[in-house]
């Protein structure tokens, strides 16, 4: 009786572990969609305060219609990443897993990374001051962001190599779903 007693704890443990690994993937996909969401109306409210300095109202419509422009690109990206990280860890092995993750974590990187570098752009055109000044602080860091994402989908991929079959597939197929979309544009503007 003991023998099965402490089969179906370890069973139960290794359950544990397995679920707990893959649910950071959330985790950090969602911190992911907020600091991402959270630069738009950062990056608004700097736009609106100069246009109001400098008394030119198209200051704040071309860098809306930009920033559009340049979000919706990120968002695009980040939908086609979350998808293919989760693609990755279903449909192949440990080892093509882990070099496919690495492959679209590279391109996702970079998006970000032209993102950021947009909106310094933006923020610092012609003198201005940019948004690191003393008022409005951004908390966007592309490596850091995609670096946090590719360490928990590698972790739920190897905890995934426990899952079998449709358990493992319908687990990833969560991380596709609309809860972890990038909120329009224009519901982020104020």
């Amino acid at each position: 009786m003991k023998r099965y007693t402490l089969l179906s704890v370890l069973m139960l443990l290794i359950f544990n572990v397995t679920s707990a690994q893959t649910s950071s993937v959330f985790g950090s996909v969602t911190e992911a969609k907020t600091k991402i969401e959270n630069t738009v109306p950062l990056v608004l409210e700097h736009l609106k305060k100069i246009s109001e300095s400098q008394n030119d109202n198209a200051i704040l419509t071309n860098g809306k219609t930009a920033l559009k422009k340049e979000y919706d690109a990120v968002a695009l990206e980040f939908d086609l990443y979350r998808g293919n990280m989760a693609s990755c860890i279903v449909n192949k092995s440990s080892k093509k897993a882990t070099k496919c993750m690495n492959y679209h974590t590279l391109y996702f990187r970079n998006t970000l990374g032209n993102y950021d570098n947009f909106i310094n752009y933006i923020t610092k055109k012609n003198g201005y001051l940019g948004v690191e000044d003393d008022a409005v602080k951004k908390d966007f860091k592309p490596t850091e962001i995609a670096t946090k994402i590719d360490t928990d989908f590698t972790a739920a991929s190897k905890a995934a190599g426990k899952l079998k079959g449709m358990t493992k597939a319908s687990y990833f197929e969560q991380v596709k779903s609309e809860d972890f979309k990038l909120a329009p544009f224009d519901t982020l503007v104020k």
